[in-house]
């Protein structure tokens, strides 16, 4: 770790990140949590807050924060439950259809945090950063692919 001024000290925290993920049913699967457990044991992210927010039929929003013992995953400790605050939640919660529910997670980008240390120690700042959504990349991959292809039998 540097150890200039610019560098994070070990209880600060580098970039993070905040997904709202739809969910197929009431609580997260099995298979998504031993997803996310799998990238926390490769040091890819820090699990900082995990709540699962779920709408009755009627509109009524309830928030849970993960009971992770349930899950029996010990890899999946939350770091700074509450991160994601009421007011946050409730602004995400108005995208969530009556009678379903998502999860709310907040990542510490562990890969990122070098980069964090080194862009403060230059003086220098991200101003911001967009994440394109898995399916469309695959998608617009998938179109250029056909493009390419197209040219290529072209030829």
């Amino acid at each position: 770790m540097m150890t200039n001024q610019g560098s994070i000290s070990p209880d600060q925290y580098g970039p993070v990140e905040l997904n709202v993920i739809s969910l197929a049913s009431p609580s997260p699967s099995p298979e998504l949590l031993h997803a996310l457990a799998a990238q926390i044991r490769a040091g890819v992210v820090r699990l900082l807050d995990f709540v699962v927010v779920s709408k009755s039929e009627s509109g009524a929003v309830k928030y849970e924060e993960i009971d992770v013992e349930a899950y029996e995953l010990a890899d999946l400790v939350v770091h700074l439950p509450g991160l994601a605050g009421e007011d946050d939640l409730a602004e995400l919660a108005e995208g969530i259809p009556a009678g379903g529910a998502a999860a709310v997670v907040a990542f510490e980008l562990l890969w990122a945090r070098e980069l964090a240390e080194q862009l403060a120690e230059d003086g220098s700042v991200v101003i911001t950063t967009e994440r394109i959504p898995a399916p469309v990349v695959n998608t617009i991959v998938g179109m250029a692919s056909d493009d390419w292809s197209g040219r290529g039998a072209a030829s």
